[in-house]
């Protein structure tokens, strides 16, 4: 059994969401050590339930946009969950990705001044009491810099293990000592003994993103090359259908967590041996829907 536990990726999906704020309570108490919710739905939303449903656990957004609602409003109620929680809410924050944002009207600037602009104005609002820690999303290492200069923490989704060391040598040794300095990742999951089905869930899970230039960049920075090459080559010739075949099952191990209990619980200590001190598991099931998935992972302790 390990003894150290992640913490986990919840998201209310409609039509489950009170189901969701009571699985939250039963992270709580069977000992996770966080609850993180994506931006799928209102994930601030969700947080504002989880601070009102529990009492001592972590929780946060990993991560919510922050072209997509007012600076003050942020302010204002990232304040008021940091208030109401007794300080465990964290406040993970990133400029999520192109397409996203172009489906919303959004129009970006360039990422790490958007940052460094939204962090300053949030900071400057007047009137909403003391803010939340702030997390920022990271893939490569002016971003991690960036964490660790305006914030106090990071998250990954989807990093390469390998690659850690690298990644986590961006921060000074301060930093990395630092036990309230967050370091996280959401990492993709399929507990299942059937190996090939679970990796062929997370595969799914990921194909979409290998579409995103800023996550082929950083996974040929880790290692990756051929593997992305291959996939800029099938997007190119419009063969879009090829992509998930481009692929390696080493990327894929690289990046996920998939099979039995044993191979995932194993992989969860790797990830913590890599310097993750917050693995944030993202659950999902080859037999199921996501309280499938959830109940797989609360049967791994």
């Amino acid at each position: 059994m390990s003894a150290r536990m992640p913490a986990i990726s919840l998201a209310a999906v409609p039509g489950r969401r009170k189901a969701i704020i009571e699985l939250a309570q039963e992270v709580e108490q069977r000992g996770f050590t966080g609850i993180f919710c994506p931006s799928l739905g209102d994930n601030i939303a969700l947080c504002e339930a989880i601070a009102l449903s529990t009492r001592e656990v972590i929780f946060g957004t990993s991560i919510t946009p922050i072209y997509t609602r007012n600076v003050a409003d942020f302010a204002s109620t990232a304040g008021f969950l940091h208030e109401i929680s007794d300080g465990r809410f964290r406040f993970g924050i990133g400029v999520s990705h192109e397409p996203a944002m172009r489906r919303l009207g959004v129009r970006q600037g360039k990422p790490l001044t958007d940052m460094r602009q939204f962090v300053s104005d949030l900071r400057a609002v007047p009137r909403v009491g003391e803010l939340p820690p702030i997390v920022l999303a990271t893939l490569r290492n002016r971003m991690i810099a960036l964490s660790e200069e305006i914030g106090s923490g990071m998250v990954f989704a989807n990093g390469a293990r390998s690659h850690m060391g690298h990644s986590l040598s961006a921060l000074s040794p301060t930093a990395r000592a630092n036990p309230d300095f967050f370091i996280g990742n959401m990492i993709p999951t399929c507990i299942d003994d059937d190996e090939a089905a679970a990796m062929a869930v997370n595969r799914r899970t990921l194909t979409s993103y290998a579409f995103l230039p800023n996550y082929r960049n950083y996974w040929r920075e880790a290692g990756y090359a051929e593997e992305m090459d291959a996939v800029e080559a099938a997007i190119a010739a419009g063969e879009t259908d090829r992509v998930a075949d481009c692929l390696s099952d080493r990327w894929l191990a690289d990046t996920t967590l998939f099979g039995s209990a044993n191979k995932v619980r194993d992989g969860i200590e790797a990830w913590f041996d890599a310097g993750i001190r917050t693995p944030i598991i993202v659950p999902s099931s080859a037999r199921g829907n996501q309280m499938t998935a959830i109940q797989n992972v609360f049967d791994l302790w």
